[in-house]
């Protein structure tokens, strides 16, 4: 098989590599790809949200398989475009990656088919927003609607900060149409987990958990950002958590979508916070997680082609998926003033070393490579992963390798797995 990846980050990287594993794959195309993927997979100069490019360079090259990663595609239609034109595509279609791409209609699904989730109001007008926010509760969480880089969440303490995360959004359209409309909602306290599940639309599979570390500084200081780190398994997701998921949430998430004409087939990301009342729904992402792609897929023992088949023709319930009983822990090396102003191109050293320990792999998610070296391009640069038989261990390994690698103005937490 010949298998095109769309994107160009962490996550690709990750998935690159598992990929790599299959026996069914004798080339492996990534678009457009970074540094590190380059040593896996031929690098395609092509944006990840160039549909009709992807389209005529899967058909030129007779690729049988593209995995389409990142959200932006998904809610293009990149994979409607690819299967209409006989393409073979991972991942969901548009009307369903809606899911993702528009905050109120995935609240307006929850409150429709009951599913568990901090009560809410949607807004299109900054007026109206505002004279909403006039006598709440705070903390309250303000959410530009569209997609926004994982940035788009605001929690205000206070009327004011709700105010002018209002009129950021809304008003000086920092996220650019993805501020059309402000969801605002309950603030709700307790951990979060990161539940990805593999799903045909009929059949859903979870993935083991994850918990993600979001704020750029230690103890959960400083701005949102597309992650910092994220471990795998988390220390809180139980069997009967577990149990009260698939009942309340996934598996009613999956059916509604069908009901509502929008079948889902791909990776449903469940972003999850364990209140006092029980398990709620955050968000949901139509993808892979990153950075949690890079602690789920070196813990899966599957060949992974074999799952992205068996889902596009919905047979998802014929394969048993298995996990290694291990522990990862990512630790995202950044740069400098990340996720706000940072500076690129400076050479990053030590990267082999880090990778010659055992149970180490370093995937890169801003890298160029030029002239057999490795360079900054991007605000989150690695994610170093650690595997070990428990997660005390996988955060000592990981750090362990951090220590060895070395760029300019590197920033990056030092409590990950920590919570």
């Amino acid at each position: 098989m010949k298998v095109l990846v769309v994107g160009g980050g962490g996550r690709e990287h990750a998935l690159v590599w598992k990929i790599s594993g299959s026996p069914l794959v004798q080339k492996i195309y990534c678009a457009p790809g970074n540094g590190g993927i380059a040593a896996l997979a031929e690098c395609v100069p092509l944006k990840a949200t160039d549909v009709e490019g992807m389209v005529e360079f899967s058909k030129k090259n007779r690729i049988d398989l593209v995995v389409v990663a990142p959200d932006d595609p998904l809610a293009a239609g990149m994979v409607d475009a690819l299967e209409a034109q006989g393409i073979r595509a991972f991942g969901p279609r548009r009307n369903a990656a809606m899911i993702e791409g528009s905050k109120a209609f995935a609240k307006g699904l929850m409150r429709k088919y009951g599913v568990p989730t901090a009560s809410y109001e949607v807004f299109d007008s900054s007026e109206e927003a505002i004279q909403y926010l006039k006598g709440r509760n705070y903390p309250i969480a303000v959410k530009a609607d569209g997609l926004a880089l994982g940035k788009g969440v605001v929690i205000a303490d206070s009327f004011e900060q709700a105010c002018g995360a209002v009129k950021t959004i809304m008003d000086d359209r920092v996220f650019g149409s993805a501020g059309d409309k402000v969801v605002i909602e309950e603030f709700l306290t307790g951990q979060e987990v990161s539940i990805l599940a593999f799903t045909d639309g009929k059949t859903i599979v979870p993935m083991v958990s994850s918990q993600d570390h979001k704020r750029v500084f230690d103890n959960d200081q400083g701005p949102n950002t597309g992650g910092m780190g994220t471990f795998s398994p988390s220390r809180i997701y139980s069997r009967e958590i577990h149990e009260y998921c698939m009942e309340n949430i996934f598996t009613p998430t999956i059916d509604a979508m069908s009901r509502e004409g929008r079948k889902f087939k791909g990776v449903l990301y469940f972003g999850l916070i364990l209140t006092e009342e029980g398990p709620k729904v955050l968000e949901y992402n139509a993808r892979f997680g990153d950075p949690e792609t890079q602690v789920v897929l070196p813990r899966l023992k599957n060949d992974i082609v074999e799952i992205f088949n068996a889902v596009i023709d919905e047979r998802l319930h014929e394969i048993d998926i298995k996990w290694d009983d291990n522990a990862a822990v990512c630790v995202v090396m950044a740069s400098g003033g990340y996720p706000v102003e940072y500076a690129t191109g400076y050479e990053i050293e030590g990267i082999d070393e880090a990778e010659r320990e055992p149970g180490v792999l370093v995937f890169h998610a801003g890298t160029r490579l030029s002239d057999g070296k490795f360079y900054t391009a991007g605000g989150r640069v690695l994610g170093v992963t650690a595997l070990e038989n428990t997660l005390d261990a996988a955060i000592k390994k990981a750090y362990g390798a951090v220590g060895k690698i070395h760029f300019k103005d590197v920033h990056f937490r030092k409590d990950i797995g920590i919570k």
